[in-house]
């Protein structure tokens, strides 16, 4: 039946052509955002679980940063454990050359002081990011924490993990900043003679060649040589927290890479099969507008039998 209130023919025309525009505008989308999935709308499951997984990819590369930040104050503690060694066997070969009879201790021991004023400000130096390893005040925590890493669990929980060096006297403190004398170079010792001394205060100007002097200055010796000792075992220590760092910033890399690409295969679009879709659209756009225009040009000829 031929009818002038309603086209059949014209409506099935028009619905198909607003379907197929439809299609066109969402592949058009998938291949401007490059994204299948970019708004809740369309899938709501996957838009949920992709926005959670960029938020934790984003702690994890705050937490790979924060490693960054450990790692390079390992460093600068290292550097300056490694310059205080060295210089600490300077004194150690001064005392020893002091040792000889008949030798002017006075001129060495100006030369112990230029070496401790040296040893001193390595320690001060040591300071990145205003943290500093090897000056560190005993009556706080000794203990450094760097975060680790980063987790959810299946109940959706966040857990933070950390890498703890304990920088205390028996690990990488040189000098206690609270003026306790808990440092490896400001620990009190004591020589036979009763009298007591830091690595950083000895003073053998007034040593003499008496057998009584000539034992504390063995003592002090001693003393050196145990304090380049406990900042070798620091030095080991602090070695072996940065190559634990290096392996957690390796590993924290590879997570934010899976992470990457857990994303991509929930919301990332095709772009071969969407290219493909929009021209498959395009052609059938252009035959859903030649339908409708048909379409319309049937009720037209109703015209023709009026005349």
């Amino acid at each position: 039946m031929s009818s002038i209130n309603t086209n059949l023919a014209a409506m099935t025309a028009l619905q198909a052509l607003n379907k197929t525009n439809s299609d066109m505008v969402r592949t058009q989308n998938r291949v401007a955002t490059g994204l299948r999935v970019s708004t809740a709308a369309d899938n709501a499951a996957y838009w949920s679980i992709a926005t959670t997984m960029r938020s934790d990819r984003a702690s994890l590369s705050t937490v790979a940063d924060a490693l960054g930040l450990g790692a390079a104050t390992i460093d600068t503690a290292t550097a300056g454990l490694t310059n205080a060694i060295e210089v600490a066997d300077k004194i150690k070969s001064k005392l020893v050359a002091a040792r000889a009879p008949g030798i002017d201790r006075t001129k060495i021991q100006n030369e112990i002081s230029q070496l401790q004023a040296s040893l001193q400000s390595t320690v001060d130096s040591a300071n990145f990011s205003g943290e500093n390893w090897l000056s560190v005040d005993s009556t706080a925590s000794t203990t450094k924490s760097l975060v680790a890493s980063f987790s959810r669990d299946s109940t959706g929980a966040i857990q933070i993990g950390t890498i703890d060096v304990d920088v205390g006297a028996t690990g990488t403190m040189l000098v206690d900043s609270s003026g306790g004398g808990a440092g490896i170079l400001d620990t009190s010792r004591t020589v036979t003679s009763g009298g007591t001394y830091t690595i950083l205060n000895l003073d053998i100007g007034a040593i003499t060649d008496s057998a009584a002097d000539l034992t504390d200055l063995e003592d002090y010796i001693d003393g050196v040589d145990t304090s380049i000792a406990s900042m070798t075992n620091a030095a080991t220590g602090l070695g072996s927290a940065k190559s634990r760092i290096d392996l957690q910033k390796d590993f924290v890399s590879k997570l934010m890479d899976a992470i990457d690409v857990g994303i991509g295969q929930l919301v990332d679009a095709d772009m071969n099969e969407e290219s493909t879709r929009l021209q498959a659209l395009q052609v059938r756009s252009q035959l859903g507008v030649q339908a409708l225009s048909i379409a319309n040009q049937s009720a037209q000829q109703i015209l023709q039998l009026f005349q």
